[in-house]
């Protein structure tokens, strides 16, 4: 056992190169890591939120909102339906989450209900959902000529559910626009959306972005109503009131536009920010799919001289006319845009619509100062605690404590090298990690040399106790980091945020010291061996 060929010594010796290699990059400056070749490894370890700085936000998402606006669409569905199936109404309205149906023929009531619950969608995402015989619909009636459909609770909370999903790859895509490195974008609860974004310095602008939803759609105006003169009586059941440019101190143009949605932002493919050639203003240029071009240049060749709106969120970015057709699935959207307002329309853009509005729960921001303070309490931590490890290890096992001190500093670096290597993200909790695995790297070592004491002792010989020692104390070793093992995989999967950070540090810690703590170890003890041949223990 204390035999190591030449290519196992030079195989660890590589190792722990490699190690140092990786970990490198964490202490040196940015100008030097920049001068790195492209090929050479030159990644960090990104510092989260309580170190480095940043913004925290707590989002909920509107489920009023949500349940309002699923009512909307089904009394559109509901209107579209009856005309395919050629049923005349009187009228389609909308109590709540009901709607009713009047028909003209109450004959037609049994098939005005077929066609509702045509509209009825299976709860869940799964395709086992489709047999449960939960719909999010329920149809019935209230006289003879009434036909309803009523939402279900069930089906309204499994649409916040599946509303909370979508959010948080559309809030991915949008923070990672911003620029950021490494966002922390994770469910809280049923209907909640944590995100941690380190290092960004306008918290306000994250806000900002998030705080969109960015539903963009393409709209008829109302030919019966000019722009900017408010109605005088009631709509029509296509129509709704909207307004342009308003702001807290002008409550905007009114402009009567058709329910009916022309193209929305589903079908766009691109949004760039940019300026006008005419008049130099900011704007933000647009490409749709092939079925968005098809369909809006139908649309504005059927419609040339009628004003059409571009909408965003229910407010009217801008209603120009149209003068011709336009059939090459581009375009462009202006209306009083800044620099960074058009580049943050376009990252909105770009990202997709939210499926429901987001409300600011909970909002933190911690500052560089306060992130610095922790770094350097942290690291004050850490030396405090390796220092006292390391004269305690040299005071009482003298030269073989010493090889455990090596094997210490190994084992930190090669923490610190998977952390760059893998880009985890480190923070105060991390740190925790980083000085509770100190302690329990040489708690492998400690068992070791207990144990080839205690063979020694027995009347073993130097070699052959040794031998022992690390043969018997190995599977010992194994079963207890085995147990912190499995605690810290719990902490990962069931935690989230610090404590997953905590956990990911001391699993890549469990693992460095059972090849430190053994291997290491016992490659240096051996190479001693050989050379000095002591007769007795040194400890």
């Amino acid at each position: 056992m204390l035999h190591f060929s030449t290519w196992k010594t030079a195989a660890i010796g590589a190792l722990c190169l490699l190690g140092v290699i990786f970990a490198l990059p964490n202490v040196l400056p940015q100008s030097v890591r920049d001068s790195y070749p492209s090929w050479f490894p030159a990644r960090t370890i990104v510092l989260g939120l309580d170190l480095q700085g940043g913004s925290q936000l707590l989002l909920e998402v509107d489920g009023e909102a949500l349940r309002k606006s699923r009512a909307i669409g089904l009394q559109e569905e509901a209107r579209r339906v009856m005309r395919e199936a050629r049923i005349g109404t009187t009228g389609i309205d909308l109590n709540g989450m009901t709607v009713s149906v009047t028909l003209r023929d109450p004959s037609d009531l049994a098939k005005a209900q077929e066609r509702l619950r045509a509209l009825a969608q299976p709860i869940g995402s799964s395709a086992f959902a489709q047999g449960t015989g939960q719909l999010d619909l329920e149809v019935g009636q209230r006289n003879a000529n009434v036909a309803t459909a009523t939402l279900t609770d069930q089906g309204l909370q499994a649409r916040v559910r599946q509303a909370v999903d979508q959010s948080l790859e559309v809030i991915r895509r949008r923070v990672d626009q911003l620029g950021t490195v490494e966002p922390s974008i994770q469910r809280q609860g049923a209907d909640r959306v944590l995100v941690q974004v380190p290092g960004l310095a306008d918290p306000q602008r994250l806000k900002d972005i998030l705080g969109q939803t960015a539903k963009l759609e393409f709209r008829l105006v109302d030919p019966n109503f000019p722009i900017g003169q408010p109605p005088s009586g009631p709509l029509p059941a296509g129509s709704e009131l909207m307004f342009e440019g308003a702001s807290n101190d002008n409550p905007g143009i009114p402009v009567v536009v058709e329910r009916r949605v022309i193209v929305s932002g589903e079908d766009l493919t691109d949004a760039q920010p940019g300026f006008d050639q005419n008049n130099r203003q900011p704007i933000v240029s647009f490409k749709f799919n092939t079925r968005g071009a098809q369909a809006f240049a139908q649309v504005t060749r059927e419609n040339v001289g009628r004003p059409f709106a571009i909408v965003l969120d229910d407010k009217v970015i801008s209603a120009p006319r149209i003068n011709e057709p336009i059939t090459g699935g581009s375009g462009q959207i202006s209306g009083n845009f800044t620099v960074e307002s058009a580049n943050d329309l376009a990252v909105l853009l770009r990202a997709g619509a939210l499926p429901a509005p987001l409300n600011v729960v909970e909002e933190r921001t911690v500052g560089p100062g306060l992130g610095q303070d922790s770094i350097t309490a942290g690291t004050r931590a850490t030396w405090v605690a390796a220092i006292f490890v390391i004269v305690f290890m040299f005071a009482t096992y003298g030269v073989f404590g010493f090889f455990a001190n090596i094997a210490l500093v190994v084992h930190v670096v090669f923490i610190f090298a998977l952390m760059s290597l893998l880009g985890a993200t480190l923070t105060l909790p991390g740190i925790a990690g980083i000085v509770l695995t100190i302690g329990t790297a040489v708690d492998s070592n400690v068992l070791i040399y207990e144990r080839i004491r205690e063979e020694f002792r027995a009347g073993r010989t130097m070699v052959s106790a040794i031998e022992s020692g690390f043969k018997h104390a190995f599977a010992v070793i194994v079963d207890s980091n085995s147990t912190m093992a499995i605690a810290a995989i719990i902490l990962f999967l069931l935690g989230s945020g610090p404590v997953r950070g905590f956990a990911v540090v001391f699993l890549l810690g469990i693992l460095t010291t059972v090849i430190t703590a053994v291997t290491m170890t016992r490659m240096m003890i051996a190479l001693w061996y050989r050379r000095t041949r002591p007769t007795t223990m040194p400890f």
